[in-house]
């Protein structure tokens, strides 16, 4: 059981609005957690603890009527991806609060892609509340970036006849994150979280699944087969090309570099105003294996191993359901999913 932060009411002071994952991997072992980063909050602002997403609607219901300056999010990929999601829908097209990425989850590739400081959470709140307190006299430090929102029609991706190259989608639910991939991406990832076979995820078993992955790839082995099995499907872009019809190790994009690990392969994220950087990579596993060093120095791909856009707007297609992810969270449609660029976010440095 969690140690619940102090209860709070809509009498507080706007200022640093504090939303707490209990279920992200560090905040899980962790449970004495919530009442540090109460502690070190103090009078500065508010925390809510949001272990669903009911309670994360009511959070950004009490924090758009608190006006809070400041969203802190203690949790990782998945769970900054998910609050943003939430409080887009429930400040309906007002500009966000800035935010501030405390880290506490099992993956923090979008903190370290935008460049936030490493640390506890306590410590990353500790150093925020005091620049809060000084930014009449020295704003707070930070950049910003767009995110990406991806919306999944229903069951049109069955049938014998390409469907029409439509780039509208139904007005279904949005996800709204930093990077997504099909294929190999939701792969690995499986591999990952079955890896420690019950001990929470971390990024040592995060380099060792990926280094398993590799030499099974030298070999041809079996769990080279289950994480890189192909993502069979087309991709439209905005400007009319379409990536044809074919067998994809992943379709992959994002507004950072970063997809975990350091590697960087959106190494053209912010070549153009208001696109993402996307890849159709249609090389084989161990071809992708011998691209992993120029990945990782955000170099492009060798000619033959991908195809690559920056566009603002692509539906990717398939004539089976899709499995894919964002921000290391895994989700699966029936439809086409359609990506597009999104709002910018604030991100605090500080």
């Amino acid at each position: 059981m969690t140690e619940a932060p102090p209860a709070v009411t809509l009498a507080a002071v706007p200022g640093i609005g504090v939303i707490f994952n209990p279920k992200s991997g560090r905040n899980l072992r962790d449970p004495r957690a919530a009442r540090r980063l109460a502690k070190t909050l103090g009078d500065q602002g508010v925390i809510r603890e949001a272990g669903s997403i009911d309670e994360l609607y009511r959070v950004a219901e009490d924090f758009r009527k608190l006006d809070i300056d400041v969203l802190g999010i203690s949790g990782g990929d998945g769970t900054n991806g998910t609050t943003i999601t939430g409080f887009l829908d429930v400040y309906a097209g007002n500009a966000l609060p800035r935010i501030a990425f405390l880290r506490g989850g099992t993956m923090n590739t979008v903190a370290n892609a935008c460049g936030v400081p490493r640390g506890k959470p306590e410590g990353l709140l500790e150093r925020l509340c005091r620049a809060y307190v000084r930014r009449a006299a020295e704003p707070l430090a930070g950049v910003e970036r767009h995110v990406m929102c991806l919306e999944a029609e229903r069951g049109t991706n069955r049938g014998s006849d390409r469907p029409p190259a439509s780039m509208r989608a139904p007005a279904l639910a949005k996800k709204y994150g930093f990077n997504f991939g099909t294929g190999v991406v939701p792969g690995y990832l499986a591999e990952y979280y079955a890896y420690g076979k019950g001990q929470p995820p971390n990024p040592l078993i995060a380099a060792k699944t990926l280094a398993r992955g590799i030499a099974s790839a030298a070999v041809g082995g079996e769990m080279i087969k289950r994480m890189a099995a192909p993502f069979d499907g087309w991709v439209e872009l905005e400007d009319g090309t379409v990536w044809s019809e074919r067998s994809y190790l992943a379709i992959a994009g994002g507004t950072i570099d970063q997809i975990g690990l350091n590697f960087r392969p959106f190494y053209r994220y912010a070549e153009t105003p208001n696109t993402f950087h996307v890849l159709g990579i249609h090389t084989s596993p161990l071809g992708f294996v011998s691209q992993l060093p120029r990945i990782w120095r955000a170099q492009p791909m060798r000619p033959g191993h991908t195809f690559e856009a920056v566009t603002s707007h692509l539906v990717i297609r398939s004539r089976t359901p899709i499995r894919y992810m964002v921000d290391g969270d895994l989700h699966a449609c029936d439809g086409a999913l359609h990506v597009s660029i999104g709002p910018r976010v604030r991100i605090v440095l500080t």
